[in-house]
């Protein structure tokens, strides 16, 4: 039974631009390698509706899961549950129990629920919501895109507090073996190894360090039995 698919689509004008560096799609890839999802694209789109709508359509339709970050603040460019929205055709209002959760956290803290933070509570016709322990506005779940917020701590929480009520399948396992020779070396041996293990994902990364030439062959898959053989296999044809 093979794993369920993923993307991840990242929204934002300030990871484009470079003034942020996203730290949320290195994050997520580990979390869903753990819990046997299986990572397949990351898109990054602007703070454009027909972008992200365009996107969350392609994603949805080719993938069983696609995790969203950012876009969900209470700003005027936090476009992405309008988009989300627009995208499956369904209405989005102010929702009672978001409200409800916004309300008591703002009075808590001695704070006014004003309009701006109450767009945080704008949630899609149809949506489950998504726990957020940190600053409790919530992200939400519409059909198989789960939107969440860009902030790395929020985005993290909403992230457990998702995969907790997700269906994945085997954990990803893999193993490395440093080799200090070059690619151009080690190419010939190394190609006759996925023709023999079909099963697993065998990825070659060159490094330079210090005048140092090597490689780190990387071998991934679901079963340990299969990527020791492979491993075993490797040291064999690389003459080890």
């Amino acid at each position: 039974m093979t794993n369920p698919t993923a993307a991840m689509l990242v929204i934002g004008d300030e990871i484009l631009s470079g003034r942020t560096r996203d730290a949320n799609m290195y994050f997520l890839a580990g979390q869903l390698t753990e819990h046997g999802l299986d990572l397949a694209e990351v898109r990054i789109v602007s703070d454009d509706a027909q972008a992200i709508i365009s996107a969350v359509q392609t994603l949805s339709g080719k993938y069983d899961h696609v995790f969203t970050s950012g876009g969900i603040g209470p700003t005027h460019d936090d476009i992405t549950a309008d988009c989300i929205a627009a995208a499956f055709g369904a209405k989005i209002d102010i929702r009672d129990d978001a409200r409800a959760l916004l309300e008591a956290r703002y009075e808590k803290m001695g704070m006014q629920l004003n309009e701006a933070r109450l767009r945080m509570a704008r949630i899609p016709d149809g949506a489950v919501l998504i726990d957020n322990p940190v600053s409790t506005a919530p992200g939400f779940t519409l059909e198989n895109v789960h939107v969440m917020a860009g902030v790395p701590d929020v985005f993290k929480a909403m992230v457990a507090s998702l995969l907790a009520n997700l269906t994945g399948g085997a954990p990803l396992l893999s193993q490395s073996l440093r080799i200090l020779r070059g690619e151009g070396d080690i190419a010939g041996p190394l190609a006759v190894l996925p023709g023999d293990f079909p099963d697993l994902s065998i990825g070659c990364y060159p490094f330079h360090n210090n005048g140092i030439y090597g490689a780190n062959v990387v071998v991934r898959g679901s079963k340990a039995g299969l990527i020791d053989a492979a491993m075993t296999r490797l040291k064999q044809e690389i003459d080890l």
